[in-house]
């Protein structure tokens, strides 16, 4: 009797493991995941989640790898050696971070990255990007992933276009999804503790205006715990940053900064499922080793 109920009891530990959140993340370029790796490393490792990764460009841009240019052998800053070398890199580079992220499956759109820009409108419009593949692709994701959430970034005014063409994308495909209960829209990006940062809406979209109900979700990955508390999941967001070689230049200004993790709430959810979200978090802070 004592060993059944031993069975049953690691019978519903297991079950109630298998029951982690399912999220895809919705990115522009290879790295974007670096605003938010922990709360993703958190959801796979430790609530036994899964994560899937839709990549919307060919990763051809990303000319600042000085150093890199030693470990690959080439010159890294040159645009003719990026073009045709950094979408195989880049994507090995994603890879490898996805594999300390815990990604399953890997969704690559390959449109142009072609340079930098805040104009998303030739994106979105087809002129830059075949918006009609991505919305078909997007669709077609959802659809076969019931997913409980899209992980993207935060679409501000100041954001490359490629960030918040994906970003709108990513909504207008909740927008259109048909399944009984569409996955839940976070916007994402780290952040210093005291940030000062507000986001509303991008204006002249209004899929992207915030909830005005909810809260900034954070999770604060700098909180230290273990001897002498030298141990904090910084670490974990530096291995994926440390993925990313090509980009030694920017990866370098983002190594070990950003003690938070944030999470906009946006009003096309609906303000019933904010309690959903707030329950994420407050076990994403429980889980593994607990934070404040």
């Amino acid at each position: 009797m004592k060993s059944l109920l031993i069975s049953i009891l690691l019978l519903c530990t297991f079950s109630g493991f298998a029951q982690g959140p399912k999220v895809l993340i919705v990115t522009a370029h290879p790295d974007d995941e670096t605003m938010f790796p922990v709360t993703v490393f958190k959801i796979t490792r430790e609530l036994k989640g899964n994560a899937d990764l839709a990549l919307i460009t060919d990763a051809s841009g990303g000319f600042n790898g000085m150093l890199a240019s030693m470990y690959y052998g080439m010159n890294m800053l040159d645009s003719v050696v990026g073009r045709k070398n950094l979408p195989l890199i880049r994507k090995k580079e994603m890879m490898a971070a996805g594999e300390i992220l815990g990604i399953g499956n890997y969704y690559f759109f390959d449109q142009i990255d072609d340079y930098y820009n805040r104009n998303e409108k030739p994106y979105l419009q087809g002129k830059n990007w075949d918006i009609s593949y991505i919305e078909r692709r997007l669709d077609g994701i959802l659809a076969k992933g019931q997913y409980d959430y899209i992980f993207c970034m935060v679409p501000h005014e100041g954001q490359h276009a490629h960030h918040k063409a994906a970003s709108l994308s990513a909504l207008r495909a909740v927008q259109r999804y048909k399944g009984p209960k569409p996955p839940i829209v976070l916007g994402g990006q780290s952040a210093n503790k005291g940030y000062t940062f507000t986001f509303t809406s991008l204006d002249g979209y209004p899929e992207s205006t915030i909830s005005p109900a909810a809260p900034v979700f954070e999770f604060d990955r700098s909180f230290g715990f273990g001897e002498d508390n030298k141990h904090s999941y910084m670490i974990v967001a530096d291995w994926v940053k440390a993925s990313h070689k090509s980009q030694s230049g920017d990866m370098n200004q983002s190594m070990h900064r950003g003690e938070l993790e944030t999470f906009w709430y946006f009003a096309l959810n609906g303000d019933q499922r904010i309690t959903e979200v707030k329950q994420l978090f407050e076990t994403l802070k429980k889980s593994g080793f607990p934070t404040k």
